[in-house]
């Protein structure tokens, strides 16, 4: 493809799955985030939380793997979170590893969140449409599975 053919350089961006999954997830990020804001969380926090609710004492390496993060940009977020006191982090039994656990107040936190993010998710969902959503919720757990 010739990349000086402003129409090819038009149809690559346009075309690109990484940049319109990427334009698509910070503009559905932002819808999120505004909500959960009253809750004083961000939308990554929200997940982090969910999955430290889910997964009693997890492992940071299993956190990172089913939230797609690296370790480093999970770090910096649990970071902030112990300083809100939302979650725990603690040395595993063999000092290698690292735990998460929720805190009291990160569960009442996320019990807050939750409601906020049922509205903001049944707003998206709505304003796609269930059948659309369903499919587009399919095609992402596949391309998840296929990366």
């Amino acid at each position: 493809m010739d990349i000086q053919d402003k129409k090819n350089r038009h149809e690559m961006g346009s075309n690109c799955v990484c940049f319109n999954l990427r334009r698509a997830a910070r503009l559905v990020t932002q819808r999120y985030e505004r909500a959960l804001k009253k809750c004083g969380v961000k939308a990554t926090q929200f997940s982090v939380l969910v999955t430290a609710r889910n997964n009693d004492s997890i492992p940071l390496t299993k956190m990172a793997r089913l939230l797609g993060m690296d370790r480093t940009s999970l770090t910096r977020t649990l970071n902030i979170m112990i300083e809100k006191g939302l979650v725990t982090v603690k040395t595993g039994d063999d000092k290698r590893g690292r735990q998460i656990s929720i805190t009291p107040t990160g569960i009442k936190v996320l019990e807050d969140a939750v409601v906020i993010w049922r509205n903001v998710q049944t707003e998206v969902v709505e304003n796609l449409g269930q059948e659309k959503w369903a499919s587009l919720l399919s095609g992402l757990r596949e391309l998840s599975k296929r990366a």
